[in-house]
């Protein structure tokens, strides 16, 4: 069970991360499920965000995760922030969002 606060914060930082997009794919990053995890830390000091790209050779990965990286600065602007990429699991298209999946036409 999250701290009291945390559903609401991690919320926050979704919808944050709603404005930035994979644009080879011109899909958010949440709704492309590249975003695995997002842990904030108490009084919001401290957030700590895994993702993916959709392959490990992702030409726009670092600017990816720079934007990730500023859309959480910006939403939390005391927070120490911290984006790391894994590919485990890998990315896959099951991964998308259903709101993702009408995105795309599927």
């Amino acid at each position: 069970m999250s701290a009291p606060g945390q559903d609401e914060l991690i919320d926050k930082a979704l919808d944050a991360l709603r404005t930035v997009d994979d644009p080879e794919v011109g899909l958010n990053v949440v709704d492309l499920g590249l975003i695995y995890e997002i842990e904030i830390g108490p009084d919001a000091r401290e957030v700590d965000c895994l993702m993916t790209f959709t392959t490990e050779f992702c030409p726009m990965g670092a600017s990816i995760q720079a934007g990730v990286t500023e859309a959480l600065k910006m939403t939390f602007p005391e927070a120490a922030v911290q984006v790391r990429i894994t590919f485990d699991p890998p990315w896959s298209q099951s991964m998308i969002s259903e709101a993702g999946r009408m995105f795309l036409g599927g």
